[in-house]
């Protein structure tokens, strides 16, 4: 359990060597697919700015900036090794005006109000300080008309929650549980999606116009 915890510990907060692995493997191949699953929910929206939030290796900020070219992205993340790894695989877009990352925290984003048309956090809610006031930063942020989707690997619903919370200081919620957050924070439109065949889950939510 010690050697699993210094491992899988750095997954909420990458630092040092074992942090620059573990950021590595967020840009990895399941990561990927999860990732790719989640934003076919994003059909029709054609945000002009993105925020993603908890950004990690930041292969998703390069997801964004191709699936939106007319988009300005940023990536947030308060892992300095998580926001070094963002910038150096999304360099040209940097140079090119079209991107920045951010160090940040979701319980105080620094971004300004009403400036956002999407935002995104892939596999780093389990990691926030209390989802109703992190859920509101990010709800001011958005402008009216704006989306905020989050994309999930577990669904909290498979037995596993209990030893994966020990090893890691997380939280895995349910998509009613993060629904309910969300609700409480201001959004609506909420809807709800679940793999057919893994756990993996997403939630969209909408700020109104």
């Amino acid at each position: 359990m010690g050697l699993l915890k210094m491992i899988f510990g750095n997954t909420r907060k990458p630092q040092g060597r074992l942090g620059k692995m573990m950021t590595k493997s967020m840009n990895g191949y399941s990561h990927a697919k999860m990732a790719e699953w989640g934003m076919q929910y994003l059909q029709g929206i054609q945000p002009s700015s993105v925020c993603d939030l908890g950004c990690g290796g930041g292969a998703n900020v390069k997801r964004l900036l191709e699936r939106y070219p007319q988009a300005a992205v940023t990536g947030m993340d308060y892992s300095e090794v998580s926001v070094a790894m963002t910038k150096d695989l999304n360099a040209q877009a940097i140079a090119q005006g079209r991107c920045r990352v951010i160090l940040g925290d979701v319980s105080n984003i620094t971004l300004p109000a009403v400036s956002v048309d999407l935002a995104t956090a892939f596999e780093t809610v389990y990691f926030w300080p209390g989802l109703e006031k992190c859920f509101r930063e990010v709800y001011r942020a958005l402008k009216p008309g704006g989306h905020f989707l989050i994309v999930n690997e577990a669904d909290g619903e498979d037995g596993t929650n209990e030893k994966w919370e020990k090893i890691i200081e997380m939280k895995i919620y349910t998509r009613a549980e993060i629904s309910d957050a969300l609700q409480k924070a201001g959004f609506t439109e909420i809807r709800t999606y679940h793999h057919d065949k893994k756990s993996y889950i997403a939630v969209l939510a909408g700020k109104n116009g």
